[in-house]
Protein backbone atom coordinates (compact mmCIF):
# COMPACT_ATOMS: atom_id res chain seq x y z
CA UNK A 1 0.00 0.00 0.00
CA UNK A 2 1.42 3.38 -1.26
CA UNK A 3 1.27 5.87 1.55
CA UNK A 4 -0.52 9.47 0.91
CA UNK A 5 1.69 11.88 -0.21
CA UNK A 6 0.01 14.40 2.76
CA UNK A 7 -2.69 14.02 5.40
CA UNK A 8 -5.36 16.63 5.94
CA UNK A 9 -4.89 18.35 9.56
CA UNK A 10 -8.83 20.22 10.23
CA UNK A 11 -9.11 22.97 12.59
CA UNK A 12 -12.42 24.46 12.26
CA UNK A 13 -15.77 24.46 10.26
CA UNK A 14 -17.66 27.54 8.82
CA UNK A 15 -20.09 28.73 6.94
CA UNK A 16 -19.51 28.37 3.07
CA UNK A 17 -18.68 31.95 1.58
CA UNK A 18 -17.62 33.59 5.01
CA UNK A 19 -13.98 33.13 4.41
CA UNK A 20 -11.20 34.04 1.71
CA UNK A 21 -8.64 31.36 1.28
CA UNK A 22 -5.90 31.08 -0.05
CA UNK A 23 -4.90 34.55 -0.74
CA UNK A 24 -6.77 35.97 2.63
CA UNK A 25 -5.66 36.12 6.11
CA UNK A 26 -5.62 32.31 6.31
CA UNK A 27 -2.85 31.65 4.12
CA UNK A 28 -0.63 33.89 6.00
CA UNK A 29 -1.18 31.45 9.56
CA UNK A 30 1.58 29.57 10.33
CA UNK A 31 -1.02 26.86 11.74
CA UNK A 32 0.87 23.69 12.65
CA UNK A 33 4.54 24.86 11.22
CA UNK A 34 4.80 22.61 8.61
CA UNK A 35 5.33 24.75 5.27
CA UNK A 36 1.89 23.72 3.83
CA UNK A 37 -0.84 26.78 3.54
CA UNK A 38 -3.54 27.08 6.11
CA UNK A 39 -6.11 26.50 3.43
CA UNK A 40 -9.99 25.62 2.74
CA UNK A 41 -11.98 22.66 1.61
CA UNK A 42 -15.79 22.93 0.82
CA UNK A 43 -18.89 21.16 0.61
CA UNK A 44 -22.13 22.37 0.23
CA UNK A 45 -23.25 24.79 2.93
CA UNK A 46 -19.55 24.37 4.93
CA UNK A 47 -16.01 25.10 4.70
CA UNK A 48 -13.13 23.62 6.89
CA UNK A 49 -10.13 25.15 7.54
CA UNK A 50 -7.30 22.80 7.16
CA UNK A 51 -3.91 22.24 6.17
CA UNK A 52 -1.60 19.95 4.96
CA UNK A 53 0.52 17.97 7.10
CA UNK A 54 2.89 15.04 6.60
CA UNK A 55 1.97 11.12 7.48
CA UNK A 56 5.34 10.91 9.28
CA UNK A 57 4.48 13.47 12.03
CA UNK A 58 0.89 13.20 12.02
CA UNK A 59 -0.65 9.62 10.80
CA UNK A 60 -2.34 7.46 14.00
CA UNK A 61 0.85 6.54 15.44
CA UNK A 62 2.77 9.72 15.30
CA UNK A 63 -0.33 11.78 16.94
CA UNK A 64 -0.14 9.14 19.76
CA UNK A 65 3.54 9.91 20.29
CA UNK A 66 3.67 13.57 19.59
CA UNK A 67 0.52 14.16 22.23
CA UNK A 68 1.94 11.64 24.69
CA UNK A 69 5.00 14.44 24.94
CA UNK A 70 3.75 17.11 27.52
CA UNK A 71 5.72 19.94 25.67
CA UNK A 72 4.81 18.27 22.39
CA UNK A 73 1.23 18.10 23.31
CA UNK A 74 1.18 21.99 24.63
CA UNK A 75 3.03 23.26 21.12
CA UNK A 76 0.08 21.47 19.16
CA UNK A 77 -2.71 23.15 21.51
CA UNK A 78 -1.36 26.17 20.95
CA UNK A 79 -0.73 26.20 16.88
CA UNK A 80 -4.28 24.84 16.94
CA UNK A 81 -6.20 27.29 19.24
CA UNK A 82 -4.09 29.80 17.17
CA UNK A 83 -6.15 29.02 13.98
CA UNK A 84 -9.28 29.00 15.55
CA UNK A 85 -8.91 32.27 17.13
CA UNK A 86 -8.04 33.72 13.92
CA UNK A 87 -10.49 32.06 11.91
CA UNK A 88 -13.05 32.98 14.87
CA UNK A 89 -12.48 36.65 13.92
CA UNK A 90 -13.67 36.25 10.36
CA UNK A 91 -16.52 34.42 10.98
CA UNK A 92 -18.84 32.27 13.25
CA UNK A 93 -16.41 28.83 13.32
CA UNK A 94 -17.36 25.65 15.05
CA UNK A 95 -13.80 24.55 16.88
CA UNK A 96 -13.32 20.86 16.32
CA UNK A 97 -10.91 18.82 18.46
CA UNK A 98 -7.08 18.84 18.09
CA UNK A 99 -5.26 16.03 16.55
CA UNK A 100 -8.28 16.11 14.07
CA UNK A 101 -7.02 14.47 10.44
CA UNK A 102 -8.42 13.02 7.35
CA UNK A 103 -6.94 10.92 4.52
CA UNK A 104 -7.71 13.35 1.86
CA UNK A 105 -9.80 16.47 1.11
CA UNK A 106 -12.28 13.99 -0.08
CA UNK A 107 -13.10 12.59 3.23
CA UNK A 108 -13.16 16.29 4.57
CA UNK A 109 -15.82 16.59 2.01
CA UNK A 110 -17.41 13.44 2.91
CA UNK A 111 -17.43 14.57 6.66
CA UNK A 112 -19.02 17.88 6.20
CA UNK A 113 -22.08 16.22 3.95
CA UNK A 114 -22.48 13.58 6.95
CA UNK A 115 -22.76 16.13 9.95
CA UNK A 116 -23.80 19.12 8.11
CA UNK A 117 -27.47 19.95 9.92
CA UNK A 118 -25.60 19.35 13.71
CA UNK A 119 -22.88 21.99 12.25
CA UNK A 120 -24.95 24.26 10.69
CA UNK A 121 -27.42 24.29 14.29
CA UNK A 122 -24.02 25.17 16.10
CA UNK A 123 -23.07 27.73 13.69
CA UNK A 124 -26.52 29.12 14.02
CA UNK A 125 -25.80 29.09 17.97
CA UNK A 126 -22.54 30.56 17.94
CA UNK A 127 -23.29 33.55 15.71
CA UNK A 128 -22.59 36.75 17.33
CA UNK A 129 -21.34 35.07 20.79
CA UNK A 130 -18.13 34.79 22.38
CA UNK A 131 -17.15 32.20 25.34
CA UNK A 132 -16.06 33.49 28.52
CA UNK A 133 -15.05 31.37 31.64
CA UNK A 134 -15.36 31.60 35.36
CA UNK A 135 -13.56 29.76 37.96
CA UNK A 136 -14.26 30.25 41.66
CA UNK A 137 -11.77 29.17 44.19
CA UNK A 138 -12.14 28.69 47.69
CA UNK A 139 -8.92 29.90 49.46
CA UNK A 140 -7.67 27.05 52.15
CA UNK A 141 -4.82 28.90 53.43
CA UNK A 142 -1.69 27.05 54.54
CA UNK A 143 -1.91 23.64 56.15
CA UNK A 144 -2.16 24.09 60.02
CA UNK A 145 1.22 22.76 61.54
CA UNK A 146 0.90 18.96 62.48
CA UNK A 147 -0.57 19.04 66.44
CA UNK A 148 1.34 16.15 68.69
CA UNK A 149 -0.73 13.99 70.45
CA UNK A 150 -0.92 14.64 74.25
CA UNK A 151 1.93 12.76 76.09
CA UNK A 152 1.02 10.22 78.54
CA UNK A 153 1.15 11.87 82.05
CA UNK A 154 -1.58 12.89 84.52
CA UNK A 155 -5.15 12.72 82.87
CA UNK A 156 -4.63 11.12 79.86
CA UNK A 157 -8.20 10.38 79.15
CA UNK A 158 -8.80 13.49 79.41
CA UNK A 159 -6.10 14.68 77.45
CA UNK A 160 -6.62 12.72 75.24
CA UNK A 161 -10.48 13.95 74.52
CA UNK A 162 -9.33 17.17 74.46
CA UNK A 163 -6.91 16.79 71.33
CA UNK A 164 -10.05 14.68 69.61
CA UNK A 165 -11.82 17.55 70.03
CA UNK A 166 -9.55 20.11 68.47
CA UNK A 167 -9.23 17.96 65.64
CA UNK A 168 -13.47 17.43 65.39
CA UNK A 169 -13.52 21.19 65.05
CA UNK A 170 -10.61 21.85 62.58
CA UNK A 171 -12.33 19.68 60.59
CA UNK A 172 -15.84 21.05 61.08
CA UNK A 173 -14.48 24.46 60.29
CA UNK A 174 -13.04 23.26 57.01
CA UNK A 175 -16.21 21.46 56.10
CA UNK A 176 -18.41 24.53 56.72
CA UNK A 177 -15.89 26.62 54.85
CA UNK A 178 -16.45 24.43 51.84
CA UNK A 179 -19.92 24.84 52.30
CA UNK A 180 -19.96 28.31 52.13
CA UNK A 181 -17.75 28.57 49.05
CA UNK A 182 -20.06 26.32 47.35
CA UNK A 183 -22.67 28.54 47.95
CA UNK A 184 -20.64 31.17 46.93
CA UNK A 185 -20.25 29.83 43.45
CA UNK A 186 -24.18 28.88 43.04
CA UNK A 187 -24.82 32.71 43.68
CA UNK A 188 -21.64 33.35 40.98
CA UNK A 189 -22.51 31.12 38.49
CA UNK A 190 -26.84 33.04 38.61
CA UNK A 191 -25.54 36.03 38.31
CA UNK A 192 -23.65 35.16 34.69
CA UNK A 193 -25.96 32.76 33.77
CA UNK A 194 -28.30 35.60 33.95
CA UNK A 195 -26.38 37.33 31.39
CA UNK A 196 -25.64 34.73 29.34
CA UNK A 197 -27.77 32.70 26.29
CA UNK A 198 -26.22 29.37 27.39
CA UNK A 199 -23.80 27.92 30.12
CA UNK A 200 -21.97 24.37 30.43
CA UNK A 201 -20.35 23.71 33.67
CA UNK A 202 -17.45 22.00 33.50
CA UNK A 203 -15.18 19.72 35.60
CA UNK A 204 -13.21 21.15 38.48
CA UNK A 205 -9.28 20.87 38.37
CA UNK A 206 -7.34 19.10 40.86
CA UNK A 207 -4.91 20.23 43.15
CA UNK A 208 -2.27 19.58 40.24
CA UNK A 209 -3.83 22.46 38.80
CA UNK A 210 -4.54 25.00 41.67
CA UNK A 211 -2.12 24.46 44.19
CA UNK A 212 -2.41 23.24 47.24
CA UNK A 213 -4.13 26.56 48.84
CA UNK A 214 -7.06 26.68 47.33
CA UNK A 215 -9.74 24.44 46.29
CA UNK A 216 -11.36 24.65 42.78
CA UNK A 217 -15.37 24.83 43.63
CA UNK A 218 -16.60 26.38 40.00
CA UNK A 219 -15.40 25.74 36.28
CA UNK A 220 -17.93 27.29 34.00
CA UNK A 221 -18.25 27.88 30.61
CA UNK A 222 -20.95 30.77 29.43
CA UNK A 223 -22.14 32.15 26.04
CA UNK A 224 -22.47 35.67 25.68
CA UNK A 225 -23.76 37.95 23.54
CA UNK A 226 -20.99 40.34 21.46
CA UNK A 227 -20.87 43.67 23.38
CA UNK A 228 -22.04 42.43 26.59
CA UNK A 229 -18.56 42.62 28.37
CA UNK A 230 -18.66 45.43 30.17
CA UNK A 231 -21.80 44.07 31.87
CA UNK A 232 -19.86 40.85 32.45
CA UNK A 233 -17.06 42.73 34.18
CA UNK A 234 -19.06 45.13 36.18
CA UNK A 235 -21.35 41.67 37.30
CA UNK A 236 -18.30 40.15 38.72
CA UNK A 237 -16.78 42.98 39.89
CA UNK A 238 -19.71 43.51 42.23
CA UNK A 239 -19.56 39.75 43.13
CA UNK A 240 -15.35 39.95 44.37
CA UNK A 241 -16.89 42.52 46.65
CA UNK A 242 -19.98 40.83 47.91
CA UNK A 243 -18.44 37.22 48.06
CA UNK A 244 -14.99 37.50 50.31
CA UNK A 245 -14.61 33.92 51.04
CA UNK A 246 -14.14 32.94 47.15
CA UNK A 247 -11.38 34.12 44.77
CA UNK A 248 -13.41 34.63 41.19
CA UNK A 249 -11.31 34.67 38.04
CA UNK A 250 -12.40 35.29 34.56
CA UNK A 251 -11.09 34.32 31.11
CA UNK A 252 -11.70 35.38 27.38
CA UNK A 253 -13.45 36.10 24.95
CA UNK A 254 -12.40 32.46 23.73
CA UNK A 255 -13.97 30.80 20.42
CA UNK A 256 -16.95 28.52 21.89
CA UNK A 257 -15.21 25.04 22.42
CA UNK A 258 -17.52 24.43 25.34
CA UNK A 259 -20.80 25.18 22.72
CA UNK A 260 -20.20 24.41 19.34
CA UNK A 261 -21.40 20.55 19.94
CA UNK A 262 -19.20 19.96 16.49
CA UNK A 263 -16.75 17.40 15.85
CA UNK A 264 -15.99 15.76 12.56
CA UNK A 265 -16.05 11.41 13.38
CA UNK A 266 -16.05 9.14 10.31
CA UNK A 267 -13.29 6.41 9.82
CA UNK A 268 -11.24 8.27 8.02
CA UNK A 269 -10.48 10.34 10.94
CA UNK A 270 -7.52 9.81 13.04
CA UNK A 271 -8.90 10.63 16.65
Amino acid sequence: MTEAPTLVYAFAVCRGGDLTAPAGPLAELPGLGTGAPVRTVAAGPLTAVVQDVPPAGYDEEALRRRLSDGAELERCARAHHAVITAVSALAPAVPLPLATVYLDDGRVREALGDRETSFLTALDRIAGRVEWGVKVYAPTGPPPAPEAAPAEGPGPARSGRAYLDRVRTRQRGREQRHTLALRAAERVDTVVRGLAVAARRLRPHGVEVTGKHRTHVLNAAYLLDLGRERELRAALASLRRDETDVQIELSGPWAPYSFADGGITDPGATP
